[in-house]
């Protein structure tokens, strides 16, 4: 797998009572390209330094997950200010992350391993496709949700599902033994990666049942889909010949490099909303991690937190707001506005 793949943070999980707190930083920079952006940190629960967000809707509601003093991680919302500890599936598991959210409000996400669905303050686990584990990692407005989870007696292998209905249905893998979707539209066409007969991660597309093959950049081994638009255009990363990883954008059958911040050499491109911007995160000429907004042929630094060498972008909206968050000794969840 390119080196671009290592970047993504590793599946956390989260809790249950609400708890309400009060954001008070707020923080303003300017971003490469002579474009001027704000970048707020949505702040965290009580008492501790970590949050990172991983979703929004069109109405600025942001989802992803903050520890708590002396205990584990949770999912939450941020909204108007507040940091809302969504809770988790079973109190003796109380650890949860949130990962997408819907403009109804829905929230999926995982909790007690468990895929859950949180709406009208109450969290449902959504089981899994015989196995032990599961994460739900996409919605729509249909309240369609994909994700990923292991099967009975096959050990670390998972498969990608749709859960709608009240039912879980397995994606399958054709061709190799493991799949895992990370994305839906409004049309119901669904990304993610299936592993190839021959050991390889490749991005996907599945529609109409079928679950297609997008390969890779050229001269690359590996790719993964992670974002999707309801005009089908689809955004990920994949390896190059080179070895190094990239952010790419796949349309009318054809996979485009989207390149790297300048002095760069591995990006990951992680959403794209209905005006064809594009979301994701970039190595930079001094090594570190930025998160980029993509527009016109044009990768723009959106930049970090004051005092922060590193940030990354989860998700956009289409008023082009970008939700991630931004690290150095602490990691703080962050929503970019132009």
């Amino acid at each position: 797998m390119g080196s671009a793949a290592k970047l993504i943070s590793g599946v956390q999980y989260v809790h249950r009572a609400l708890i309400v707190f009060t954001v008070l930083t707020v923080a303003a920079i300017e971003a490469a390209a002579g474009q001027s952006f704000s970048i707020r940190d949505l702040g965290t629960l009580p008492g501790v330094n970590f949050s990172q967000a991983y979703g929004l809707n069109e109405r600025g509601q942001v989802v992803g997950v903050s520890a708590i003093a002396g205990g584990p991680t949770r999912a939450v919302l941020f909204e108007n200010g507040m940091v809302t500890d969504l809770g988790a599936i079973y109190p003796d598991d109380p650890y949860s992350v949130a990962f997408g959210i819907n403009n109804r409000g829905q929230v999926v996400g995982d909790s007690y391993r468990h895929a859950f669905l949180f709406e009208n303050g109450v969290m449902t686990d959504l089981g899994t496709l015989g196995g032990l584990i599961s994460s739900a990692r996409g919605i729509n407005e249909r309240g369609q949700v994909v994700g990923y989870s292991n099967l009975a007696g096959r050990g670390g292998v998972v498969h990608a599902f749709l859960f709608e209905n009240g039912v879980m249905t397995d994606l399958g893998a054709p061709g190799g033994n493991s799949s895992a979707a990370y994305a839906i539209n409004d049309r119901g066409q669904v990304v993610g990666y299936l592993r190839t007969a021959s050991g390889a991660l490749h991005a996907f597309l599945y529609e109409n049942g079928m679950m297609t093959d997008l390969g890779t950049l050229p001269g690359g081994h590996d790719s993964q889909a992670l974002g999707i638009n309801n005009r089908g255009q689809v955004v990920g990363y994949s390896s190059t010949a080179s070895g190094e990883g990239h952010a790419f954008l796949y349309e009318n059958g054809v996979m485009t490099d989207l390149g790297t911040l300048p002095g760069g050499h591995n990006s990951q491109a992680v959403g794209i909303n209905e005006r064809g911007q594009v979301a994701g995160y970039s190595t930079t000429a001094s090594g570190f991690l930025h998160a980029f907004l993509f527009e016109k042929g044009a990768m723009t630094d959106l930049g970090t937190l004051a005092g922060a060498n590193n940030s990354f972008a989860t998700g956009i909206n289409n008023r082009g707001q970008v939700a991630g968050y931004s690290s150095d000794t602490t990691v703080h969840a962050v929503l970019w506005t132009r």
